[in-house]
């Protein structure tokens, strides 16, 4: 047991190992009975799978976490720790408190919501913060449980039960798992691969043969240089690439991040059992060829460690390996990782011993080594295999590239996510004669987006009472900008906010709970569902907003990216001083507010639209131009309002020169 969880008591069940922090709600008989019962049953003690179970302890419940293997923290503790974040202003809550709280744990500064976080750090660390919150919040935490069967009454989960025989109850569940595995037993529907572009109307998805982490000099893919009929080197398909946004079943590839070190103390990197030469012959060809790396990245994360992950077109990834992983059973996917553990150790074996590479390489690797105070209980090597991604929940919502880019927005958000759209590499070919690799594909977001409530959980005929915050409901682009572990925690910590709502409300289906006390709940604990970030007394009105009422003949439409919530609606370039909309927001007191207006821009927009500002003192009308500055908030200035319903903003449609837009206004307290 590593040394994060010697200030909890273990108690041993048969082969299950149940680690019990500080005061937890339940005795320990209880614990250990053949049917233990929480308010909230978790599957996986992922950073994800931990965050829900602290936010379910800290609204008053309880909740337990059940955890297949044997390590805690899934990728936060298991490697990961140069922290993929994109915008990291916008992580909140719970998930901003962890890494407020490794920034305290390395400068020894009090935890507050404004002090700084710290997104860098080495895997102990990661797993003593969690330790703290687990311990704080007495959250049970099963270790070696794996699910054999899920029990339902209708459309809800009423047990798991595990293969030691013990079975746990509950009105609500959270699936956890990189894997998606408490959700697939529990029937709902999921994919595993890529779509292809025309699915979800996307560019970048299904098969994309790019020019990132790609072969720069040509290599020869035959055993025998030249000679197909020799046979094609370890690890290349033979099929042909299809074109690009053409959907299959492929995965992106896995690796373990690596926590190497240079220290006099490092670990050499082991040559494993079953190591064979043949496997590395690419990227030899690829050395003769000119190439003189890097091999694999080395990015600090504290105390002269790394955080090292895939590096180019041969590395870490184990391209090709994986295909099989995400419905394997336990057996299966145990080989899986072991063949991964096989392939990541001869790599860095190979390129520290070979004598057929230059020595330059060779002293360069060596120089570098296992954290001998790092993974103690696996020889310095991470316990945790970097499953990117595996079975997909398909929901109401699916999340999607046009998500991302920010030309949808849902309406219904528990968090956000802002990292790049990013897919590993997902086969290696052949390609005019020589190998290159396909799948990669990393392309930038424009900012901060919502994810919807939603997508986080199944349709309510599948299941009523289950959670789904780690595989939730996106397409395979859409997925690769999510599947931070950031975000993985902020969806969780709404999860269980959403699971104590539900139960608040008598135990209504999860898909019926008010997504505005929802959202009002989230924030009052710290999460960011939108951006830029709310400013307190701020009141927007979306053009689907309830007050908002409409002269004429409005189309709503979705087709110019930048729009606030589920779409905009324009005038069709009809109906001219007919067509006219109003926002009409419902103001708490009386006194002066900002306000603005949002709309889409497009060569085809009026350049000339009139804005009426009904306020106390009047009505002012100015003349905006929506063939500019689209997608941001627009100011139409300051004025004072009476308290209730009296003020308003008109948009009108006479004399336009084009599409006159709306899409919503702002009003924000001066």
């Amino acid at each position: 047991m590593s040394p994060a969880y010697t200030r909890r008591h273990l108690l041993r069940l048969g082969g299950t190992t149940l680690v019990v922090a500080g005061t937890t709600g339940f005795a320990l008989p209880a614990l250990a009975a053949s049917a233990v019962t929480a308010d909230l049953v978790v599957y996986g003690a992922t950073s994800a799978g931990i965050v829900a179970a602290v936010q379910m302890r800290r609204m008053g419940r309880t909740a337990i976490v059940l955890e297949p293997g044997d390590h805690v923290g899934g990728l936060t503790t298991g490697g990961l720790g140069y922290t993929d974040s994109g915008t990291s202003a916008s992580i909140g809550g719970i998930a901003g408190e962890f890494y407020r709280r490794v920034h305290a744990r390395y400068h020894g500064n009090t935890v507050t919501p404004d002090s700084p976080m710290r997104l860098v750090f080495e895997p102990h660390v990661a797993a003593e913060v969690f330790d703290d919150l687990l311990a704080e919040e007495g959250v049970p935490v099963y270790l070696g449980v794996r699910l054999t069967s899920v029990t339902k009454t209708g459309n809800r989960i009423t047990a798991l039960t595990a293969d030691n025989g013990q079975t746990f109850t509950g009105p609500m569940f959270v699936d956890a798992t990189y894997e998606g595995d408490l959700m697939a037993r529990a029937g709902v529907a999921y994919t595993v691969g890529r779509e292809a572009n025309t699915v979800y109307g996307e560019t970048v998805n299904g098969v994309q043969l790019r020019n990132a982490h790609q072969f720069t000099l040509p290599v020869d893919p035959y055993v025998v240089p030249g000679n197909p009929a020799s046979g094609i080197l370890p690890g290349i398909s033979t099929a042909p690439v299809a074109p690009n946004g053409t959907g299959d079943d492929r995965i992106q590839a896995y690796n373990f991040r690596m926590c190497l070190t240079r220290a006099a103390d490092r670990i050499p990197f082991p040559k494993p059992a079953g190591y064979d030469p043949a496997d590395y012959e690419i990227l030899l060809r690829y050395v003769q060829a000119g190439f003189t790396g890097p091999f694999f990245t080395t990015q600090g994360v504290g105390n002269g460690k790394t955080d090292s992950n895939n590096h180019g077109a041969f590395s870490t990834d184990f391209i090709g390996a994986n295909y099989t992983y995400p419905t394997a059973g336990h057996a299966a996917r145990q080989s899986i990782v072991a063949d991964h553990r096989t392939y990541q150790q001869g790599l860095m074996w190979f390129l520290a011993n070979d004598p057929r590479l230059p020595a330059t390489i060779r002293t360069a690797t060596a120089a570098w080594g296992l954290a001998a105070d790092e993974f103690t209980a696996t020889g310095g090597w991470p316990p945790q295999l970097y499953v990117r991604e595996a079975r997909r929940m398909v929901s109401a919502y699916v999340m999607t590239e046009r998500d991302c880019r920010g030309s949808v927005r849902a309406a219904d958000s528990v968090g956000l996510a802002s990292y790049t759209m990013d897919s590993h590499n997902c086969q290696r070919v052949v390609v005019n004669g020589v190998v290159k690799n396909e799948g990669d594909v990393q392309v930038g977001v424009p900012g901060p987006y919502p994810i919807a409530y939603r997508s986080i959980v199944p349709t309510e005929a599948q299941c009523a009472n289950l959670f789904v915050p780690v595989c939730l409901s996106a397409s395979h682009i859409a997925y690769g900008s999510i599947r931070m572990e950031p975000v993985f925690m902020i969806l969780a910590q709404s999860a269980a906010t959403a699971a104590k709502l539900a139960l608040d409300a008598g135990g209504v289906p999860v898909q019926q709970v008010n997504v505005a006390a929802l959202q009002t709940r989230l924030r009052q604990d710290g999460q960011h569902l939108q951006w830029p970030p709310v400013t307190p007394g701020e009141i927007i009105l979306d053009n689907a907003a309830a007050s908002v009422t409409r002269g004429g003949t409005w189309l709503t439409s979705t087709a110019i990216a930048g729009y606030y919530g589920v779409d905009y609606e324009h005038d069709g370039n009809t109906g001219k001083g007919v067509n006219r909309l109003r926002f009409t927001p419902s103001l708490p007191a009386a006194g002066p507010y900002a306000v603005s207006l949002r709309w889409t821009a497009d060569p085809n927009r009026a350049s000339n639209v009139p804005v009426d500002v009904v306020h106390s003192g009047g009505v002012t009308t100015r003349t905006v131009d929506q063939r500019t500055s689209g997608g941001q908030w627009v100011p139409l200035g300051t004025y004072t309002f009476a308290a209730g319903t009296a003020g308003s903003v008109l948009i009108r449609t006479d004399g336009t020169d084009g599409y006159v837009v709306a899409d919503a206004a702002r009003f924000v307290p001066a």
